[in-house]
Order: structure tokens, then sequence, then C-alpha cells
């Protein structure tokens, strides 16, 4: 090995140290090391996170422009689009400096345009179906009086027009509100006055209309319904110009902890701040008025590359109305979560299932009320359970959780949540959960001081013969039973004593003061994952060397982390073969040469969203089941491994072992929604040859389905 490409054994190194002519080499020093590698790695093999993001919702965005995807499907995707794009600007681009603003301003309005063309062509497409997304234009003078008396008894009293002239206050504007600027003309004094009129979002965003045709559905946009009934808002006023805008707000509100009796107040004060943090992006319709245009922009004080000009819809969001149209024919085929085969129902005795062996679940494919909710839900009114406690990071408005540990409280049992209430948008719904909680005496704690609790577990104890004894879920996913069913998710629920005295630990470290845990099986952030991760890619480097099997599988949301990007680059050039199943953004940039050559990186993208966070790493074993497996709740974020308190466990029962490496290995053979990340970044869809069957024609999430279907019937 030439001294160019020499490593050091002190620990994973990309370190390539160059000797001076007629002198002898000098091993740069640790230090020197860790700068070295992560300047030649954010110079060879690193993407910038906010370009790569952008990159994945450009691949969300393809499933509306892919053929092959059911027309209201399509719609779905189209609004999915603008939901992720809108908490992007909300969430990162005030963070953002000037010269990554005008790369990212140029992606999106490449992406716009295409959304833009894609709606247009899916209206005529929709049309021959018998759904009609018409414009005012488009309809029948019975369809325009219907709408005109829709107007005056459901629309108008929900409206609230405001003046925008020096006469009056200039309105408040909330975030991601959408508004028609009108300029009206008072013919009797030629003066002209500017108003705002917000669309209100307590209204569906399309009016539905009769039609001829009983199975045909005719909607109008409710602003285009506003836009033409101007002479009822403002009679004896002339319309001079329409001009339909909509802002986004900054929602990065910093927040100054002290403690946990103050943080309730801090948190709720941060919440009415948000409501007026500056705009960060101002769009309007092409053909806006040129006063009213300079005016926003002076008002919100944005400059020219902060203001998008939006050919059709301005907010495509309201699509999800149209999508949810019950029109099977149009929609992906129905599915229907079924019970896990040792929880075929209610009756089972969950903690009897659970002593029997450890369970692994995998939602949405296996029903997560049956399983996840009935670990909690039977706990709170079982005599024999004494305790429960649970994390909570976002759980939605009707959860059955908090019902649960209410009654359970309410019974007598010990109940203790750690509820975060820094989880961003729902931080409102979580203060309302505490409040509940605390009401029926419940224990609530926030966690750890400065750190988001960002775990997915939940504990249950119970008197039984012998003493107590503890059953555990850990898992990948939130508590919360909508996303449950369209997020791909995997948990373990235990009773291993291994595991579940380290997850007592774990929340007498959340939820009291006691000094940092010692963890030999589980990995929690910031205590142990990182360096656990590291060894783990450290293993299979020296694993490889030595002439032994060694491999890494890794399936999460996002990479990003520095530090574990180095390791992995250290792992491929050592030899070791490396997947990474990421649906995101990653920063690590696959098949580099001398860098990343043996880094494979695919995203997965379909109907439900892939969020399980899966580690596989082969541990000198021949036989992939003896590797090693991990499931938790953290990506490769520095934020996860650093920033938030995560949990994850290994997985040790074979049967479990055997679910987890088909999910694996299902999502490596995908050839219908994967996308392969190239050398210099970009992604290209991959694409089953032609008269393929089986997996690589029906992609991973239809395999999955059908292999859960399978499973049942044969049980």
């Amino acid at each position: 090995m030439s001294a160019k490409t020499q490593e050091t054994r002190t620990g994973i190194s990309l370190t390539r140290v160059k000797p001076k002519r007629g002198k002898k080499a000098r091993l740069a020093s640790p230090a020197e090391q860790f700068l070295a590698s992560r300047e030649e790695l954010l110079a060879n093999a690193w993407m910038d996170r906010d370009l790569s993001w952008l990159d994945f919702n450009g691949r969300v965005l393809h499933e509306a422009l892919d053929e092959r995807t059911p027309l209201l499907e399509r719609l779905k995707f189209l609004a999915i689009f603008s939901s992720n794009l809108d908490e992007f600007y909300m969430k990162r681009v005030g963070l953002l400096p000037r010269k990554r603003l005008a790369q990212i301003r140029e992606k999106v309005l490449e992406q716009l345009a295409q959304q833009a063309r894609c709606y247009q062509d899916l209206v005529p497409r929709l049309a021959e179906h018998g759904i009609f997304l018409a414009e005012w234009e488009q309809l029948t003078e019975a369809q325009r009086e219907e709408a005109s008396i829709l107007f005056d008894h459901n629309v108008s009293p929900a409206l609230t027009p405001l003046g925008m002239d020096p006469a009056h206050p200039f309105p408040f504007m909330s975030n991601l509100s959408t508004n028609w600027g009108f300029i009206l003309r008072n013919p009797e004094t030629d003066e002209y006055v500017p108003v705002r009129v917000k669309i209100p979002t307590v209204l569906p965003s399309w009016i539905s209309l009769q039609t001829d045709a009983a199975d045909n559905h005719c909607f109008l946009a409710l602003e285009d319904l506003i836009r033409h009934s101007t002479d009822k808002l403002f009679p004896g006023m002339e319309l001079v110009n329409a001009t339909l805008f909509r802002i986004l707000r900054n929602a990065e509100v910093e927040l100054d902890e002290e403690d946990d009796d103050s943080l309730r107040e801090v948190v709720a004060e941060a919440l009415q701040q948000r409501r007026f943090e500056p705009v960060v992006r101002l769009d309007l319709t092409p053909d806006a008025h040129p006063a009213l245009r300079q005016g926003l922009m002076e008002r919100f004080e944005l400059e020219s590359h902060e203001v998008y000009e939006l050919p059709g819809l301005l907010d495509h969001t309201g699509l999800f109305q149209i999508a949810g149209l019950d029109m099977p024919a149009l929609r992906d085929p129905p599915w229907q979560p079924l019970p896990p085969i040792r929880l075929p129902n209610e009756d089972v005795d969950i903690f009897a299932a659970i002593r029997a062996g450890d369970l692994l679940l995998h939602h949405p494919y296996e029903c997560f009320d049956t399983s996840v909710e009935d670990f909690i839900s039977d706990a709170a009114i079982d005599p024999q359970t004494l305790a429960i406690k649970m994390t909570v990071y976002r759980i939605g408005d009707d959860t059955p959780f908090v019902q649960s540990l209410i009654r359970a409280a309410e019974a007598g049992k010990q109940v203790a949540c750690v509820i975060e209430l820094k989880a961003r948008f729902d931080e409102e719904r979580n203060l309302r959960w505490a409040k509940a909680l605390e009401k029926v005496g419940a224990h609530v704690t926030y966690g750890v001081l400065g750190l988001k609790t960002h775990t997915k577990v939940a504990l249950v104890v119970r008197k039984e013969r012998g003493g107590l004894r503890c059953y555990a879920h850990i898992g990948t996913g939130n508590y919360h039973v909508k996303t449950a069913r369209l997020y791909t998710d995997v948990g373990l629920l235990t009773c291993e004593p291994a595991i579940t005295g380290e997850v007592v630990n774990l929340f007498h470290y959340l939820t009291g003061f006691s000094r940092t845990p010692h963890f030999k099986k589980l990995l929690i952030a910031p205590i142990n994952m990182r360096q656990r991760f590291l060894a783990c890619i450290e293993r299979e480097i020296e694993n490889h060397r030595a002439g032994r099997p060694a491999r890494i599988i890794a399936k999460m949301n996002q990479v990003e982390d520095l530090e574990m990007g180095q390791a992995l680059a250290a792992a491929s050039q050592a030899g070791v073969p490396i997947d990474l199943i990421v649906r995101g953004f990653c920063c690590l940039m696959a098949g580099v040469p001398g860098w990343t050559e043996n880094v494979r990186v695919r995203s997965i993208i379909g109907r439900f969203l892939e969020h399980s966070r899966i580690f596989y790493f082969a541990n000198g074993q021949q036989d992939p089941l003896e590797g090693e497996f991990i499931i938790g709740s953290a990506d490769w974020m520095h934020r996860n491994l650093s920033g938030r308190v995560e949990a994850a466990t290994p997985v040790e029962d074979r049967t479990a072992r055997e679910r987890l490496w088909e999910i694996l290995d299902i999502c490596l053979r995908d050839d219908r929604q994967s996308w392969l990340m190239q050398a210099d970044g970009s992604y290209v869809q991959s694409r089953p040859a032609e008269g393929a069957a089986g997996l690589a024609a029906l992609g991973t999430h239809a395999w999955l389905m059908d292999l859960t279907r399978h499973r049942a019937l044969a049980d």
C-alpha cells in the first residue's frame, strides 16, 4: 500500500498522508487525521443536506408525474409535494445563507413548474372519469346559480374583508394563508382602495356542485367562487384587479429553556411568537398587480428572490380533498392492516403472548390497534398492572393512548408520561394532552433539559406470580394511530429482563434526577448510541480485514451526521459492502471513486412513507441471521445522535430477525419503487425489466401486503 493511500489503524480514518519529496512520511496526529478526513470527505463525497432534501421531494413529485400511479393518487402526491415544501421553507429557509437560497430557488422553481404542468395535464384526465375541477367560466348557468346561493349561505358569513389603505391598520396575515388582494374603485369619488380577503381554512378548498349525471363530480375552487362574488362583497364598487397571494412564515423559534416548571410557559409563548415570525416566502399569481406586489414586499421586508410567481394553483394541499373521493378504480387498491399472527384478535392475552417470545410488529401491514394500542389499553384495565410509562412525541388529536393512560391513572395505577413539548407543529396538542394527564394525577415530565425526547418506548409493570415482571415496546414510529396506517414502522414487544431492566433505567433517567445510567443492551442517544454504531462499523472493517464476513445494511429516513459518514467511507475504503436504504436526504454520496465505491444508496418512494429504522451488521457471521440487528427511533443525523434522547434495541429473537432480514432483502431487490443514487449524488429511478413479475414488478409495498395476506391465510 502506498503512502498516498495508507490507512491508519488507530480507529476509523480517511486520512491520506502525502510524503514530501526526499523526506520520510510523517503520520498525522489523531486531531490532524480527523480534520483532514472531514475536509476531504466534504470536498469529495458529501452533499448539501438542503439540496439533497429537495431532490427527495422531487422523487415525491415524480409519483404524481408517473403514469403508473393511479389518477387520484397522483393528485395526492401533488398535495404531499406542496405540504413537504411548505414545511421545508418554514423550518430551513430562515437559517440559510443567501448563496444557498439562490440554489434552492433555482431548483424549486423548476419543480413548481413541473407541478403546475402536471396539474394541468391531470385536469382533463380526471374529466374523462367524471371528475370536473372546473373554472367559473366552465360552469353552466344552473351551477353558477347554485354556487351563488352557496356563497350567500355558507361562504360570505365566514369572510372578513379588510382594507389595506392608510386609513386602516395593515391586517395580520397568518402563516400558510391564501388571500385575495382586491383593488377596488369607487365610481363616485374615483378613489382606489386595496382590500384583503382571506380564503377561510374552515371551509372545504373545493365546493361541490350538482351535475347532470349522478356519478359525476363537479368542483369549483373556493377562491374562484370568492373572486366571482365580489359584486356581493363590495356592492357599488368596481373591481380593478384581483391578485391571489399566499405567505409562509418562519417556524424556527428558539426556546430559552431553564427548568420543567417554565418550559410550558416558554413553549406557549413560542407558539404565540411563531404567529408573528418573519415571512420567508410570498407566492403570487403571474398577473399580480405591480403596486400590490411591491406593497406586500415592503410590508414583509422581502426581496425579489423570496417572491415566487406560480402559474395555476397557489396551494395544492387542497387536492387532498379530491384525492379522497370514493372512486376505487382511480386509487391504490385498498389495504386493511391484518392482525399479527400471534395476536389474532382482542381476546388474546397480549402479555401471555409476549411471555411466549418476543413479538416483532410491522406496520401498516400488521394492525397497530390490536398490538401496540392493545398493549397499553389492556394494561390500563388489567388488575395486575401496577404502572404504565410512555414517551410521547407525536400522538395526534384523537389518540386512544392518552385515554388509556387517563383510565389507568383514574384506576389508581402509577402512570408516568414523558411528553415532548417541543415537537415542532405538535406543541399545542402536546400541551393540551399534558394538562389532561396532570388533571387525573398522572406524572407528566418533559424529559432531559435541553434535549428533545424522540424515543418511542412504553413500559408496563405487572405483579405476577413470583414478583414483578416488566413488558416493553420499543419502536421506530410515533404512537399515532393515523400515521401508523401510512408510515412503515417496526416495533418490538418483549419481556426479556435484560432489555426491560434497561428500559426501567431509561425512564428513571427521563423522569427523575438519576445519574446518567449505563446501558449494555440498549443504544441511547446522546449517551452511548453514537459510540455503539461507530464500534459496529469499526468491527465490520476489522472482520473484513481478517477475512471474516462483513456487511452493513442500514435503513432510515436521513443520513447527515458527518462522523457517521466518515466511518462509512472508511469502511467502504476497507472493502466492506454497504447498502443504505434512505427515504429522504443522504449527504454521503455513493460510488465515488476512492471514497465510497462500496456504498450503494437507494430511496424507496410509494404509497406508504418509509419510516422504519433498521440496522444490520454481519458481525463476522456467515449466516445473515446470526449477525447483529438493531431497530430504533434514530436516523444517522447529528441531531438524533447528539441532540435528542433516542432509543434503539438489539433484536435477538431468531424469528424476529428473520422478519427484519426479509424486510431489508425485499427493499434491496425492489425494481419498482427504488431510486438509486449515482456517483454525482443524483438519483435514477429503477425500472423492472420488460415482462418482469413478482417483487420486481410489484414493488416493496405491494409485495409486503401480499406476503402479509398469504401469512394470514396460511396460519
